[in-house]
């Protein structure tokens, strides 16, 4: 049976983070004057939201810009203590002097110093613009991050499609390895673009505003699909009282307090391996997740995983 009582989430969120700027550092360092790579930020607001963007003005030479004020929404303006966080990072402020007059923060370097160029975006993607993690990116420009598509892309990002004829079919997974590689290739159709896996082997989607996890159990018979709703939960006693409520009403999930943090997770059958009940048990615990978290925390006077955590 898949356990998470090991989970820590911060260490994972922190490992994608480590993860993407590596996989982000490769293809900077490959890149060249044939075209742009724009990595913009996923947004339910109408207004030009953050974006950090690529380009090779001169062979061997990487260009990178990210949005100020001039070019994003209301909803995304930058305070004055942002502002000067991206010249601590290492940004230059926004120039008219030739031969690249811009109205965007931005650096220049040598490709070969694709590792500092790397790092300096996801400082201003995750540190200044607030992206809590990878999977809240553009899923577009993920994709082309981490590896290409190598199937028909037939959902967006937060959509799952209707059950077909072939999510029915059942697979015997030989071990775990296979039972990770068949959750692999559905979690890519369902999407649109490869999973993040941690060093832990824990996989992370973004369903809407609410990012899951999934783990394989060892023996390669089940999937378990979880994710953190309350943080910092204040009083166990009054926690496992709650929890224990929302357990005995509960038809699909459980309700687990792991030290100070509320998770909410599901176990899918895999032996065999269904399509049908991977993209039924996502919808479920994404609808669950993301439907009691804002309540969940206000009762036992924790945070959600989203809240400002100052």
């Amino acid at each position: 049976m898949a356990e998470i009582d090991d989970f820590d989430i911060d260490r994972s969120i922190a490992q994608a983070w480590t993860e993407f700027s590596e996989r982000l550092s490769e293809v900077i360092s490959i890149m060249d004057d044939s075209g742009d790579l724009t990595i913009g930020t996923e947004s339910a607001s109408s207004d030009p939201a953050p974006f950090v963007r690529f380009s090779c003005p001169t062979r061997d030479q990487v260009r990178c810009e990210a949005a100020s004020n001039a070019v994003l929404g209301e909803d995304f303006q930058l305070s004055a203590d942002q502002l000067a966080a991206m010249e601590r990072l290492g940004w230059l402020p926004p120039t008219s002097d030739p031969p690249y007059p811009t109205s965007n923060f931005w650096v220049e370097a040598p490709q070969e110093e694709s590792d500092r160029v790397a790092a300096l975006a996801v400082g201003a993607l995750r540190d200044v613009y607030g992206v809590q993690h990878p999977i809240f990116l553009a899923p577009d420009q993920l994709a082309e991050v981490l590896h290409p598509v190598t199937g028909p892309v037939e959902t967006t990002a937060g959509e799952l499609a209707p059950v077909r004829h072939h999510d029915l079919e059942s697979q015997l997974a030989r071990d775990q390895s296979h039972l990770d590689r068949l959750v692999e290739a559905e979690l890519a159709e369902m999407f649109g673009h490869p999973p993040l896996r941690d060093s832990e082997g824990d996989v992370a989607i973004r369903v809407g505003s609410t990012m899951l996890f999934l783990r394989t159990a060892a023996d390669g018979q089940e999937v378990l699909i979880f994710a953190a709703v309350v943080h910092d939960v204040a009083g166990r006693s009054r926690a496992t009282e709650v929890l224990n409520d929302l357990n005995v009403e509960a038809r699909w999930v459980k309700f687990q307090l792991v030290r100070d943090r509320v998770f909410v997770s599901l176990s899918v059958p895999a032996k065999p391996f269904v399509p049908a009940h991977l993209r039924q048990g996502v919808r479920i615990l994404s609808d669950v997740a993301d439907g009691i978290d804002n309540e969940l925390a206000i009762k036992l006077n924790g945070r959600t995983t989203f809240s400002d955590h100052d």
